[in-house]
């Protein structure tokens, strides 16, 4: 049963460049001048002002910074949401004194701008050294859940 072959073959095989012009033309991008814009020439600059609106830097600068984002909140902010906090059932209050866990209202540090007025007692996973100071000076705590690991010395593994 004969089969008709495919037009890559026939093409091929009719000539040895397989339709791309001469032989050595074929390889990499030395028949279209470069790859990307290059060998534009003197008109070159007239059409990378078309394409790119007159940025001349092209292609990718810089690096990924890996940091995620940190959630802040402020005292302020929780102060001011304490008692709508407690209605939704986020946080709970004994006695006199608020239990808050920030991580579970979504943020990650607690920041020190505003003034406390009530006793909290805060686990979080970073604070700055003044929000821990404001919320311990109103007769709070703040528990880090999160603390930076230490790096050691070559010394001290030896040892």
């Amino acid at each position: 049963m004969q089969t008709k072959r495919s037009k890559r073959s026939r093409i091929r095989a009719a000539k040895p460049t397989g339709g791309k012009g001469h032989k050595k033309k074929n390889r990499g991008a030395g028949h279209r001048g470069g790859r990307g814009n290059a060998g534009g020439g003197k008109k070159g600059d007239a059409k990378l002002m078309k394409v790119t609106k007159g940025i001349r830097n092209m292609g990718k600068h810089g690096f990924v910074s890996l940091k995620k984002d940190l959630k802040i909140i402020n005292l302020h902010i929780l102060q001011t949401e304490l008692d709508t906090l407690v209605q939704k059932g986020k946080i709970t209050k004994n006695k006199d004194v608020y239990d808050v866990d920030i991580s579970k209202l979504g943020y990650d540090k607690l920041l020190s701008k505003g003034h406390v007025t009530v006793k909290l007692n805060i686990s979080v996973k970073f604070a700055t050294e003044n929000a821990i100071l404001r919320v311990e000076q109103a007769g709070g705590k703040v528990t880090l859940l999160a603390e930076k690991p230490v790096k050691k010395n070559k010394k001290d593994k030896q040892e």
